[in-house]
């Protein structure tokens, strides 16, 4: 029987250590990465696949391309929406064909790192741990935050204002925020932003260069409801999502919710949200106990609830882009009323759909793949030692620009809606 061995001075190590960091990233337990399906099984490796592209069916869709020489960019390939009108009776139909067009979506990939200081000789005398050994699992971890938070935020088309400990990208006002966030963050096209009022949702309005939203425009099934209503009646609604397994994926559509801690609370307080998790625990003996059903997670009128990892989140006098133009990227910014002071806050959900959101990777030169590990244990002298993780990807958020009927362009975020509603905080902004 074989056993896993890597010699030392192997040259194949860091390969063999890259790979498995690509699949530990890409089998993770976390919200986020469970929101996208499987890479193809077709090909053995994947250093022998040019291009994997994971299934349109889910919010995320990964491509995996490892070829060289093709720059910074790496390319999707998505349908265009079609219409058409059916030929009737004996009227002809050859050469009336309707037309099929794919647009090629781009977003550039960039290489992120995360050197971690492990310390000098000085230091493991002194040290009742080894920081050695707790190097990896670290630089492991800021690696995992940095791609969930970076699919978050392009999600949410914003990265909100909340600052503590377990954000590593920072807010706007940091200089380095666009090149972190390595495609630009776009707010929500107007067609796929709303916000609470009341017992319904509205689209946003300006009142007086302030969000027009009152504290007690919360989250709660209403606004789940009136969710419902609305995707059912708009033109183009955001693509359903299909769950692996799923057997009722066709007869009973889903689309996923994602909502802040906060939210999740207000939504929990319903008398009847037992029974919506008794709902989501049936639904995964339907699909094979996917994850995605099992934990924090409630269904009701079509949507998967689910909490998402940190709030995308507006205090009093922060400012929240949007687009004022059906037919424009332009944005605007409204402020979050000052009467919110340091009690309420507005907090983004997500509604996702298929091909919400294209998380892309390239191979680095390093090992041949999307990650890659590096230590240097020689620094001055050997005396002082530095481990470092990094990465090369990309994410975007998937915007079509519809053509109508009346043969204007209307610009539409696919696969992603927002719905902004006011919640409770405990004191001031963190």
């Amino acid at each position: 029987m074989s056993k896993t061995h890597a010699a030392y001075g192997d040259k194949q190590n860091m390969v063999k250590q890259a790979a498995g960091l690509f699949a530990m990233h890409m089998q993770r337990n976390s919200t986020l990465n469970r929101l996208s399906g499987n890479m193809p099984k077709d090909e053995a490796g994947a250093g022998a696949t040019l291009r994997k592209q994971t299934t349109a069916h889910m919010p995320i869709v990964r491509c995996q391309d490892l070829s060289k020489g093709v720059g910074d960019e790496i390319r999707f390939n998505l349908l265009n929406p079609v219409n058409a009108k059916p030929i009737m009776g004996s009227n002809t139909a050859e050469g009336k064909g309707t037309g099929m067009t794919l647009s090629e979506a781009r977003l550039r990939v960039n290489q992120a790192r995360f050197p971690v200081d492990l310390g000098d000789v000085m230091t493991d005398i002194r040290s009742p741990v080894d920081f050695r050994k707790l190097g990896r699992p670290v630089a492991e971890n800021l690696m995992n935050r940095y791609a969930d938070q970076t699919l978050l935020v392009h999600m949410a088309g914003a990265r909100g204002f909340q600052e503590n400990d377990e954000w590593v990208v920072p807010t706007t006002a940091d200089e380095d925020f666009e090149a972190i966030m390595v495609n630009p963050v776009k707010a929500p096209s107007k067609n796929r932003h709303f916000v609470a009022s009341g017992d319904a949702v509205t689209g946003v309005q300006n009142n007086s260069g302030s969000l027009k939203i009152t504290t007690t425009d919360l989250f709660t099934m209403n606004t789940v409801d009136s969710m419902r209503s609305v995707l059912d009646q708009i033109a183009l609604p955001p693509p359903i999502v299909k769950i692996e397994n799923d057997v009722l994926a066709n007869d009973s559509p889903l689309r996923i919710w994602l909502v802040s801690p906060a939210q999740y609370v207000m939504f929990a307080a319903d008398p009847k949200f037992r029974q919506f998790q008794a709902s989501a625990v049936a639904r995964a003996s339907q699909a094979k106990q996917h994850p995605l059903f099992l934990g924090e997670v409630g269904l009701w009128n079509g949507f998967l609830i689910m909490k998402m990892p940190r709030p995308i989140r507006f205090y009093a006098g922060d400012e929240i882009k949007y687009c004022p133009d059906l037919f424009s990227e332009t944005e605007s910014g409204l402020k979050v009323p000052d009467g919110f002071a340091d009690k309420f806050a507005v907090d983004r959900s997500i509604i996702l759909g298929g091909q919400a959101v294209l998380e892309a990777f390239a191979s680095s030169r390093h090992s041949g793949m999307p990650f890659f590990w590096s230590e240097k244990t020689d620094i001055d002298h050997g005396d002082k030692a530095e481990l470092l993780i990094g990465t090369i990807r990309g994410v975007a958020k998937t915007r079509f620009d519809v053509k109508l009927q009346s043969g204007a362009t209307e610009i539409t975020d696919y696969g992603v809606t927002v719905v902004d509603t006011a919640v409770p905080i405990i004191g001031a902004r963190q």
